[in-house]
């Protein structure tokens, strides 16, 4: 069963092939015998027999919902009432949540099975998995040595690669949901700024910071998002545009769409491999009958320098509210206020979420904000300029999602700016609020996965699930049937 895809437990629990209680109890039995990878914080298997029971109940007497008896994971960045939600981070260890995220209660209402929350880089701020309180997590994919997932959602990657879910919950402030999705053999969307609720999501940076599905495969990820997606009048960055069922796009003909080829995406530290699995996915989608067209967007090469200026500029203003006074870690020992404060942040935080607080603390700073933030938001209109006259002459724009596949642990950049670099492909898309998808292609000469990247105008989610598609039926990506 846990081989399955949602598409295909929705269809199953549905016929009455098998139960929700029985699914449940095959993935909470998988996540014990997995702890390895370290892919949860935080399993609830009392909580959650108990919802699969009342789902199988709904199923019994017709009424079930959207996503019915389904096991999903969810990202501990996600506030779920009565739960702990420690966003990787020592700061809220044993952080209560005391209210429901709007993501989380629109799966809820559709009757999803909640198994626990997974593991994640400190307050989303990681491109590896290796910066939470909790551990580093591991790469089903590893081998011969353990290998990074990705990140920040390292822990949902991992979750829904090793089949310790049917799903799960990501979120993507410059590429944590279709990094780890690349760097893991899954399926990722982030979808356009404000077609999900931030309503409850811890937040990282708020002008970026968007929630989405990670799925086996592209029709699971449509199904997903059209349960999470909607206004929400809790979210003021929350968009009311109508939510189309994205499944319907699954399975639609591409012939005569124009893809999108930026010549600035063929960039130095891109490897052969995955130059190579970038023109597999345009021979297969020229083969599907769409023209490949090529194109510039002059300004993108600026998106790490804007990215990496607004981002800790939007953290180090978001973090400020973890000082040890309302909620979670306070420091002891401290003989007055500001101690208090410096002791806490000190000893709570780790040193990335430090270092971005630092970073971000300077730009926005009297003296440098004119040089360094303002600056930053003039070039990102340059950068959304660029894509919306590239999205006047194409249907979307395909591109590699990483510049490698993922690495060994010990084998990660030191040095943080080279580790940053892992986002160079992906943080466009958030800088401009469009959507992005990743999709399993193929994997390199040493058994990891790689993944590509297509991009849409905004609020063009459908068009990416009907691309994607075409994509993952003819990569024959191999499926990671269970783990060494």
């Amino acid at each position: 069963m846990y081989t399955l895809s949602l598409y295909e437990v929705k269809s199953g629990l549905l016929s009455k092939k098998f139960s929700s209680v029985e699914i449940t109890k095959c993935f909470l039995e998988r996540i014990e015998k997995y702890k390895n990878l370290n892919a949860f914080i935080t399993v609830c298997p009392e909580q959650a027999l108990e919802s699969a029971k009342q789902s199988d109940q709904k199923i019994a007497n017709g009424m079930a919902g959207e996503m019915e008896g389904i096991p999903l994971a969810i990202k501990d960045l996600y506030m779920t009432k009565g739960i702990r939600t420690t966003s990787g981070s020592k700061m809220l260890e044993n952080f209560i949540a005391p209210y429901e995220s709007t993501v989380t209660q629109k799966l809820l209402n559709a009757g999803s099975v909640f198994l626990g929350k997974t593991n994640m880089d400190e307050f989303a701020m990681g491109s590896a998995n290796i910066t939470s309180y909790f551990g580093k997590v591991v790469n089903p994919w590893s081998k011969d040595k353990p290998l990074v997932p990705g990140g920040s959602s390292g822990g949902s990657a991992a979750a829904v690669a090793g089949h310790l879910c049917v799903a799960a919950t990501g979120s993507d402030t410059g590429g944590s949901i279709r990094q780890p999705a690349a760097f893991s053999g899954i399926v990722g969307i982030k979808p356009t700024y404000g077609r999900c609720s931030r309503y409850g999501m811890i937040a990282l940076a708020s002008s970026f910071d968007q929630a989405g599905p990670m799925t086996k495969t592209v029709r699971d990820a449509a199904i997903f998002l059209k349960v999470i997606a909607g206004y929400d009048e809790k979210d003021s960055t929350s968009v009311n545009e109508p939510v189309p069922d994205y499944e319907s796009f699954v399975g639609k003909s591409i012939n005569g769409m124009r893809i999108g080829i930026p010549k600035e995406f063929h960039m130095d530290g891109i490897s052969d491999e995955v130059e190579r699995s970038w023109q597999k996915g345009i021979d297969i989608l020229k083969d599907a009958g769409a023209e490949i067209v090529d194109i510039s967007l002059p300004y993108s090469k600026y998106s790490m320098a804007v990215y990496y200026i607004i981002q800790p500029a939007e953290a180090s203003a978001n973090l400020a509210r973890f000082d040890g006074v309302r909620y979670g870690f306070r420091a002891e020992g401290a003989k007055s206020l500001d101690e208090m404060y410096e002791m806490t942040r000190e000893q709570g935080f780790g040193d990335e979420v430090k270092r971005r607080i630092l970073i971000g603390t300077y730009v926005l700073s009297a003296g440098y904000y004119d040089a360094y933030y303002s600056q930053a938001l003039k070039v990102q209109k340059l950068i959304r300029q660029d894509l919306a006259s590239a999205f006047e002459k194409v249907d979307a724009i395909l591109t590699p999602t990483t510049p490698h596949s993922a690495f060994a642990f010990g084998e990660e950049p030191t040095d943080p700016v080279t580790m940053y670099l892992n986002d160079v492909l992906t943080v466009t898309a958030n800088i401009a609020g469009l959507p992005g998808m990743s999709i399993p292609i193929c994997l390199d000469k040493l058994g990891r996965p790689l993944g590509l990247q297509l991009l849409g105008p905004r609020f063009q989610e459908g068009r990416l699930f009907q691309i994607g598609e075409v994509i993952e039926k003819n990569a024959n990506f191999p499926s990671l049937k269970e783990i060494n």
